[in-house]
């Protein structure tokens, strides 16, 4: 099962958001999240946080909808988002993909991507935006990437340092390389053939994809 996550950040394009839905999908609203699903004409399975965000007359819609409902207190050390990662593993999904989860506040921006490294989730985590795919890659382990020719790609350091960084089909190569933390030397690379792979050794890389 695939769980989506919709964040309460800025969804500028709801046309571009339309391209990760499946009907199957599992739909967590993140608190004031449920807004991008009621633009889209869509209903939660579950909407989980402190409910400060979201308007109280849609809750109560939710709710007499047979919404399921995981309020958490005001006062607690993890954000709604983190919560409802747990609640979607806890249901079983095999994948969570979070939407809605950049723009707007650029603090919860920053919190929203870092929460894919983390820890080390028992399921991929990824962050869409737009036509954007950001998954995280923890050593040792390799990422296959596909898509076509001339499409971006950018690797960035969340550890310390990421070595062995090592790339397959991207336009410029590296080859056991190392990667620190703030080096921009990952940034803005392409795809050269598909499937093109990135593999490192340790430490944990960010890897953002355009998926046209």
């Amino acid at each position: 099962m695939r769980a989506l996550l919709f964040v309460n950040g800025e969804v500028p394009d709801y046309s571009a958001l339309t391209r990760w839905l499946r009907a199957d999908d599992y739909r967590i609203a993140v608190d004031g999240g449920a807004r991008h699903l009621d633009a889209l004409g869509l209903l939660p399975d579950l909407i989980v946080g402190d409910l400060d965000s979201v308007d109280p007359a849609h809750l109560a819609q939710l709710r007499n909808q047979g919404v399921d409902v995981e309020q958490h207190p005001a006062a607690k050390d993890a954000t709604d988002l983190e919560l409802a990662v747990e609640r979607a593993v806890r249901e079983g999904a095999s994948e969570l993909v979070l939407l809605g989860a950049v723009g707007g506040r650029l603090d919860q921006t920053i919190a929203n991507l870092l929460i894919l490294a983390q820890r080390s989730w028992p399921v991929p985590l990824a962050i869409a935006e737009g036509d954007q795919l950001a998954r995280v890659l923890s050593g040792p382990g390799s990422l296959t990437l596909t898509g076509p020719a001339g499409s971006y790609v950018s690797a960035i350091a969340l550890s310390e340092k990421v070595t062995g960084v090592t790339y397959q089909g991207l336009e410029y190569s590296l080859e056991n390389a190392t990667l620190h933390l703030g080096s921009t030397r990952g940034v803005s690379n392409t795809l050269a053939s598909s499937p093109a792979n990135i593999s490192i050794r340790a430490g944990v890389l960010l890897v953002v994809q355009q998926v046209p």
